[in-house]
């Protein structure tokens, strides 16, 4: 399989599967966050609502697209994807995967809405970093940009469920005049069907955008275990033509070979000197091999390499001062190093089908935990139709914006308890809020990315002595 070694093939094997493991348990980790409110008002039985839910996760996945996937995998420097060796490779999964799955358990065990997405986040970060501690990093940096964009994501999210949540609340009060939509759930009868059929509609919404968020993160987590495993095979798209690329090379030479070298700093003009070797040596593949069948397997991770490095290097010339460019060209450069990542930028079906499948699955089990947590424990009173409907249908609107629009990974577990928070908040005031609960679900909201980054960076510095 692959060409792999056994003691490669079985560490592929098991890293596969506990990658699947990660997102079953996210699944059930999750379940709660879209089945609650239509089990706590009896709206859906609970084997209904789990079976329905699972459902919409798998198809989200498959929604979704790769975009929120490819983000993930870009929070590691570019040098840990261009690392041909296999067992630092191995290191980096290793320690990615235990901190991910050890953490999320943990919480799931004790009842804490705690966030797969922040666990997942935090553990890519601290390999990150942890890397760039590295004497062989080869001066790497640490990948901020990035890392700035998804941690002010998982922060605004929750603050915009809370607050549109709160909206929506005082919305339905004022303009909804059956009133039994704000009463406590009846604990044996299934509420009025208009009712009803709102709290099915946005429980199939938040499960179809949970499932094309949250989804995406165990994709791209499978596609960073294939690169470092088996990285000559998953190089590139092996769908594609990597001659068809040869376009996009020729568009980025064009424009570089406008700017004026004359006007760099001596900074610039060694980034510049670093693409156009990348740039040569990759038209010389092209013109060492007639076709695809001609092209060596090594050749393909090499291509891999140059683009990553060109996508950096070309980053850096157009946010320089001294590079001037016209606007068009900037939009060509743009556009010609978007051609050359679409071979880089990819997940293979069976990646997604795999990953809907484990979803879907662990959403069918485990919910009971945490929906008791969501209806009856973030406020004082119960859980009412109109505060589930609202902070649900809150909670699709911010994720899906985040996954289609922006293309940044969100917490659905903070984003809907957030929401019921600002119902809560909406119907009494803040002091409607269980201070304990509140109390347990920001310590274990601020807890999971600092630890998950101190548990996945130790690992992986820990692998990396191990194996030499």
């Amino acid at each position: 399989m692959f060409g792999l070694e056994t003691d490669l093939l079985l560490l592929l094997l098991l890293c596969l599967f506990a990658a699947c493991a990660f997102e079953f348990v996210n699944g059930f980790h999750d379940t709660a966050n879209a089945v609650a409110t239509v089990i706590y008002t009896n709206s859906l039985r609970p084997w209904a609502a789990v079976v329905w839910s699972g459902f919409w996760n798998f198809i989200g996945v498959f929604a979704g697209g790769i975009g929120v996937a490819m983000g993930i995998v870009y929070l590691l420097p570019i040098e840990t994807l261009i690392d041909q060796d296999v067992w630092h490779g191995v290191a980096m999964v290793g320690a990615l995967l235990i901190s991910a799955i050890v953490w999320n358990l943990g919480t799931w065990y004790y009842g804490l809405p705690s966030s797969s997405s922040h666990t997942l986040i935090g553990s890519i970060l601290g390999l990150g970093i942890a890397f760039s501690l590295l004497p062989s990093s080869n001066g790497a940096t640490f990948a901020w940009d990035e890392a700035t964009k998804t941690g002010m994501s998982l922060i605004v999210s929750p603050f915009l469920g809370f607050t549109l949540t709160v909206f929506l609340m005082f919305i339905l009060k004022r303009f909804v005049k059956n009133k039994s939509i704000f009463k406590e759930p009846h604990k044996r009868k299934a509420p009025p069907l208009w009712i009803r059929l709102i709290l099915i509609i946005t429980c199939t919404l938040v499960s179809f955008f949970h499932g094309s968020n949250d989804g995406q993160k165990g994709v791209g987590l499978v596609m960073l275990i294939l690169i470092a495993i088996v990285p000559t095979y998953f190089a590139l798209d092996n769908s594609r033509d990597p001659f068809e690329m040869q376009g996009s090379i020729a568009k980025v030479e064009q424009v570089l070979g406008k700017v004026n070298m004359a006007t760099l700093s001596a900074t610039d003009k060694e980034e510049m000197s670093k693409l156009n070797a990348e740039l040569a040596e990759m038209k010389g593949i092209f013109a060492a091999n007639q076709n695809l069948k001609t092209l060596p397997k090594d050749t393909r991770f090499a291509l891999r390499r140059d683009i990553l490095l060109i996508t950096k290097g070309t980053k850096n010339l157009l946010e320089s001062k001294d590079v001037s460019l016209s606007p068009r060209d900037r939009e060509e450069l743009e556009e010609g190093v978007k051609g050359m990542r679409a071979f880089t930028d990819y997940a293979p079906d069976w990646v997604i089908m795999m990953i809907a499948l484990s979803l879907g699955i662990g959403t069918m089990i485990g919910w009971k935990r945490i929906v008791k947590t969501i209806g009856e424990k973030i406020g004082k009173e119960h859980l009412t139709y109109a505060q589930g409907a609202s902070a649900e249908l809150m909670a699709a609107s911010v994720i899906g914006f985040s996954t289609f629009i922006f293309k940044l990974p969100v917490s659905t577990t903070h984003i809907l308890s957030s929401g019921i928070a600002g119902s809560m908040v909406a119907n009494k005031g803040i002091k409607n809020l269980n201070a304990g609960t509140i109390r347990s679900i920001a310590m274990a909201w601020v807890l999971t990315l600092p630890v998950s980054m101190f548990l996945s960076g130790s690992l992986f510095l820990l692998f990396r002595w191990m194996l030499g």
